[in-house]
């Protein structure tokens, strides 16, 4: 090893200083520009549906149906989810990786080395007694400078995708929470349409009874008892059939809750179908690239590839780096090992440092059709992006369709319902006094039933195109704000498990 002098050390001093000014230059490759977005001007479909086009609040979206089991629902499955877990566990990882690439741009070979050897040469070699110990405690670096900000653009990458795993499990929070809300709205409709059933089961058997002792008494025939008992007997197949969706519906949520089957049942008791609110407001297209998280990872994911064009494009020029290491290294002929105690002596110590390039020039080729993978895959994110903002304003327009189509049914089917329920109790009180025949009561309480249900499908879907709506919009992610990502349980077993510094305290 060469003797470490003032001149040397002002050298290495200028080389430092000389790779920090390099630092700062400009990376290479393009700079993100947000594509345009297709999308509408306006909702021409709000009018339809009677929505405001004004701005809206969608934290606590789901609070529009005042209903305190829904609002408990949302907030186990905020808690407890496990797909929600998962998509944390990714903001976590996201974390980590960007760590890596922060750690890219210093010094990226650093080594601590030592040794302690006794050389003993053949006595047959006429060289005599020449064995000796050697001790050599030394330090190395190697620091590739950023001159063409290759590392800048990893790390703008890595940022990138660490805003994107967040706007993934905003994502997440948005889906689950619609998907809690629909799988509870098709649990209240088809709770009501058992009822449905169960009340027109009341009534059938009612008519049938009647049949059943007029036929007795001579004033009837054997086909009208049959009819009667048809209609029963296939209303009454409807029974098993609707508990077991109710049932399995409930499976559903239990799975949403991140919890065993049965649990929901301690939580949803008897109740209604949701009414839809009375004023939905439904903001501006523009505010789909703000409000939509996919919309957000979709984008952060064009920015972390376009960031990789960067990187690609880096590796056309030279790598320059510097390199040195600093010793210590003493020699004795001691068997005991006395040579050691001069080993921190000043003569013991001894220093290498210089610079270095490399320039694959013969490699360009390869290189380049690299950049051009790494484009293609950027403007491959972009067109992603856009595509996803004109499905993004095609969903919102079908729920506020859906929503009017609903509405108006409902309205219609109101007033079918109280029609087929007045001609069941004439028709059933003129069978009965004798004044017409069966036919007449049969197709009235079909018609009923029919109605009921019509209505309560359209009562339950125009709840779900709410749901579909607020889903569309993407509401719901801004209740995680303030939280942790991840439960204080998994963070307890993860920091025992391994040490994660403060990647788990700040989050």
């Amino acid at each position: 090893m060469t003797k470490p002098s003032g001149e040397g050390f002002s050298r290495g001093f200028a080389m430092v200083v000389f790779s920090t000014v390099l630092a700062s230059c400009a990376a290479v490759g393009p700079d993100y520009e947000q594509p345009a977005a297709p999308l509408p001007d306006s909702w021409d479909s709000a009018r339809n549906a009677g929505l405001k086009a004004t701005q809206y609040e969608l934290i606590e979206w789901w609070e529009v149906f005042s209903d305190p089991t829904l609002n408990r629902l949302v907030e186990v499955a905020h808690e407890q989810n496990y797909n929600l877990e998962l998509a944390g566990l990714r903001v976590l990882e996201a974390r980590a990786q960007l760590g890596i690439a922060v750690g890219s741009q210093y010094p990226q070979q650093q080594f601590i080395s030592g040794d302690v050897t006794r050389v003993g040469p053949s006595e047959n070699a006429g060289q005599g007694d020449t064995s000796f110990n050697r001790y050599d405690l030394s330090a190395s670096l190697a620091w590739e400078m950023d001159f063409w900000g290759k590392f800048r653009r990893g790390i703008e990458s890595a940022d990138a995708a660490l805003q994107a795993s967040v706007a993934n499990y905003d994502e997440a929070m948005v889906l689950i929470t619609a998907q809690v809300v629909s799988t509870y709205v098709t649990i209240r409709t088809l709770e009501e349409q058992l009822r449905i059933s169960r009340e027109n089961l009341k009534l059938q058997q009612r008519s049938y009874d009647i049949a059943t002792v007029l036929y007795k008494n001579g004033q009837d025939s054997e086909l009208d008892v049959q009819q009667a008992r048809s209609l029963l007997l296939n209303t009454k197949a409807t029974v098993p059939s609707l508990q077991a969706q109710v049932n399995l519906s409930r499976n559903a949520m239990d799975t949403l809750l991140g919890q065993t089957n049965g649990y929901s049942e301690t939580i949803i008791t008897a109740g209604p179908i949701p009414d839809v609110p009375q004023q939905i407001a439904v903001g501006i297209p523009a505010d789909l690239m703000r409000r939509r998280p996919d919309l957000r990872q979709a984008e952060l994911q064009a920015v972390a590839q376009n960031a990789q064009v960067g990187v690609a494009t880096a590796d056309l020029y030279p790598s320059i780096a510097l390199n040195g290491s600093l010793g210590v290294f003493s020699i004795s002929r001691d068997v005991g090992g006395g040579g050691g105690s001069n080993l921190f002596e000043s003569d013991s110590m001894g220093y290498t440092a210089g610079a270095s390039f490399s320039w694959p020039v013969l490699n360009y080729g390869r290189i380049r059709n690299n950049v051009r993978v790494q484009d293609a895959r950027l403007q491959q994110a972009i067109v992603s992006y856009q595509e996803l903002a004109l499905e993004a304003a095609q969903e919102v327009d079908d729920a506020m369709e859906s929503l009017a189509g609903a509405q108006a049914q409902k309205e219609i089917l109101i007033d079918a319902v109280e029609s087929s329920r007045r001609s069941n109790q004439l028709s059933t009180l003129r069978y009965k006094e004798g004044f017409s025949d069966y036919q007449r009561v049969l197709d009235s309480q079909q018609s009923l039933i029919t109605s009921q249900n019509r209505y309560v499908t359209a009562q339950g879907q125009a709840v779900q195109s709410v749901v579909a709506l607020y889903k569309a919009l993407g509401g719901g992610w801004e209740i995680r704000e303030g939280r942790p990502f991840v439960d204080e349980n998994t963070l307890t077993v993860m920091r025992e498990r391994t040490n994660w510094g403060e990647l788990l305290d700040d989050q």
